[in-house]
């Protein structure tokens, strides 16, 4: 992954599988990095959770803090109505999370930076948020497309423009989460490729883009966790239209 900042979004085939339909089965490296942030996720919730303790130590004030924060997420979005959907969304944003982390390891590949991932993760809850919808409210539901107090001249155009604005929504949730992870990692590529050079001419010199790469992968850090927080809260807000949560 030296020649180009592109190569480290290639998806390369691990293990050849044979086709079930039209579809290969093989265990690719998205297929490896997926399973791996399930794989670390668990593992530290399991760990933070096995043996609990009134005064906390390390990994179960870690999961106490993470718990706590999605609960008070889904609570202010969705009310307590939204409660029982709290293991979902919790396992979104870790799953999330980690994949965002690890990619930010030498060598490694990010499954959020491929839209067919995200898109795949927004349109699934896209869906589920939609028959939710209709089994809480019925045909009630379809009042989320008219805004109430609007002039009948412009209702139709208003009533447009919602629905609109309704369908793009998996496309802004997963645009939004692999767009910044691409350019993100793009950029480090480019800069540690520009350092690494910088370095074969002069030494001095070279210490300047190091800098600056240890400042864009701190970052990094914080963004890797910010869309994971913005992926979930919007996720909240779309939950909160599906069960009809007054404010």
């Amino acid at each position: 992954m030296i020649f180009s900042p592109l190569e480290q979004f290639e998806i390369t085939i691990l293990v050849p599988l044979s086709f079930v339909g039209f579809f290969d089965i093989s265990i690719t490296n998205a297929t490896f990095y997926i399973f791996l942030a399930l794989s670390f996720f668990s593992f530290i919730v399991l760990l933070g959770s096995w043996n609990l303790f009134i005064v906390p130590l390390y990994f179960q004030s870690i999961i106490e803090i993470v718990y706590q924060f999605i609960f008070d997420m889904i609570k202010d979005q969705a009310s307590l109505k939204g409660q029982q959907f709290f293991p979902l969304f919790f396992l979104t944003f870790g799953f999330i999370l980690f994949c965002n982390l690890l990619g930010l390891t030498p060598y490694a590949f990010t499954p959020t930076s491929h839209i067919a991932l995200t898109f795949l993760i927004a349109f699934a809850f896209f869906i589920g948020l939609c028959i939710l919808g209709f089994v809480r409210q019925g045909s009630q539901f379809l009042q989320l497309f008219v805004p109430s107090g609007v002039p009948v001249a412009i209702l139709p155009l208003m009533v447009c423009i919602e629905i609109m604005s309704y369908f793009i929504r998996p496309v802004s949730l997963s645009v939004r989460l692999f767009a910044n992870m691409l350019a993100g990692h793009t950029l480090l590529h480019i800069v540690a490729g520009f350092g690494v050079n910088l370095l074969k001419i002069n030494f001095i010199f070279g210490l300047f883009p190091i800098i600056l790469l240890l400042a864009i992968t701190t970052l990094e850090f914080g963004i890797a966790f910010l869309q994971a927080y913005v992926f979930v809260i919007l996720l909240s807000i779309y939950l909160k239209d599906s069960i009809k949560v007054a404010h």
